[in-house]
């Protein structure tokens, strides 16, 4: 009988071949499952465009736009002060309300304020609709993807047997467990005839295939996704029972144990195991499977900007075209109470843009025109605590 030096072939890391043998260090072969897929089906950029445009709505269009200036009592004929209804805060609870689809009741008045409002309006169905209908495809397709999740719901069904190779480790895993889910589950599978046991894992997998989804088989991860990535009618379900690694068995004291051991770890730190582990796996005829099912997951999953990318054209255009209405709508008010008051333009425009820039401010006094007794100033704002503009002026005259 030939003497072996070391014994290289699918050998699992476990008590009942540690001795005599000496193993070396372990190499896992398996990795965690992949984690669940964004609840909120949406990509991060997407929602970070989304909450950008949700900013927008702070108050600068309504503060340019001279009609969202209105008299706040209108039973009083000659207000004191003109008051904006659209405050910073009304403005977030505007474009919140309408994202909800729940509506408010500040309603614009200006022409660049409707168009804000409409687009936004727009936006916010196409995206509402859109999101809701791709969570619905989403879920019919986790609905429909498979009716077992795991070794639970195989525990807790009989109409589709499950089985593993007999003499095996996954074999003597479930016969020598304590869990009362695998004691479940092996039970059913000792009792069941005809037996659900095979000889090889190839016989198992060849069992699954035929059985058009009436059987499982149970076996290392990583065997399964060596599989999975070349038999397209085969898939993985579940996460990992346990944990075990891979080893290479020696005899007593070989002198081989520690050199190939600090090989092992040396090629498992710096990434070589994975890199080979993708090449015979993935590369060498495998990866098509696994890449078109990522593919279709990730397609009902979520909404990326290339979906909807048009609705945020046509946001961007709504939003340019409300601020030339609103620049327009201003330069037209500047330049009558210019010429109202026989002032510049340029200088009119100058006091109503520091006016604009005090966004704490949500209600300016009436322009009013002075008698002709008072000419060291054109016009004036009627209230006491408000700065007059014209000419540098409170309304006293100071």
């Amino acid at each position: 009988m030939a003497t072996a030096y070391l014994g290289v072939s699918v050998l699992l890391f476990i008590l009942a071949r540690m001795s005599p043998e000496e193993w070396t260090n372990p190499y896992p072969c398996v990795e965690d499952p992949d984690e669940l897929e964004n609840c909120f089906n949406l990509v991060n950029s997407l929602w970070f465009i989304i909450a950008t445009f949700l900013c927008q709505g702070a108050d600068i269009a309504p503060r340019i736009a001279p009609n969202e200036w209105d008299n706040p009592h209108p039973c009083i004929q000659d207000p004191e002060e003109l008051e904006n209804a659209i405050s910073l805060s009304n403005a977030f609870w505007f474009t919140i309300g309408s994202l909800m689809q729940q509506g408010s009741d500040i309603a614009p008045k200006a022409v660049s304020t409707r168009i804000v409002a409409g687009i936004w309006w727009f936006f916010t169905l196409i995206m509402i609709s859109s999101y809701t209908a791709n969570l619905a495809a989403f879920l019919t397709v986790e609905r429909m993807d498979s009716p077992i999740e795991g070794a639970e719901d195989l525990a807790k069904q009989t109409k589709i047997k499950y089985g593993c190779k007999e003499g095996g480790s996954t074999y003597a895993f479930f016969r020598d467990s304590t869990i009362p889910t695998y004691q479940r589950m092996w039970a059913a599978m000792s009792s069941a005839r005809p037996s659900v046991f095979t000889d090889t894992n190839e016989a198992g997998v060849e069992r699954v295939s035929k059985s058009n989804g009436q059987y499982a088989f149970l076996m290392e991860s990583s065997s399964i996704e060596f599989q999975v990535e070349r038999r397209c009618d085969l898939m993985q379900v579940g996460g990992l029972l346990d944990s075990k690694s891979y080893g290479i068995a020696l005899p007593p004291e070989s002198p081989y144990t520690d050199p190939i051991s600090s090989a092992v770890l040396r090629l498992k730190e710096n990434g070589k195991l994975h890199q080979l582990k993708t090449r015979w796996w993935k590369e060498r005829s495998g990866g098509r499977c696994m890449t078109e099912e990522k593919k279709d997951a990730a397609s009902a999953a979520e909404l990326g900007l290339e979906n909807v990318g048009g609705v945020f054209v046509v946001m961007v255009g709504g939003i340019m075209l409300a601020c030339l209405t609103a620049c327009c709508e201003f330069a037209w008010k500047a330049r009558k109470l210019a010429t109202d008051d026989g002032m510049s333009f340029t200088e009119e425009l100058k006091k109503e843009l520091l006016f604009i820039v005090k966004c704490n401010e949500n209600s300016k006094p009436v322009r009013k025109k002075l008698s002709p007794a008072d000419t060291d100033t054109s016009t004036v704002y009627s209230s006491s605590s408000t700065y007059d503009y014209s000419n540098g002026h409170n309304k006293h005259g100071y």
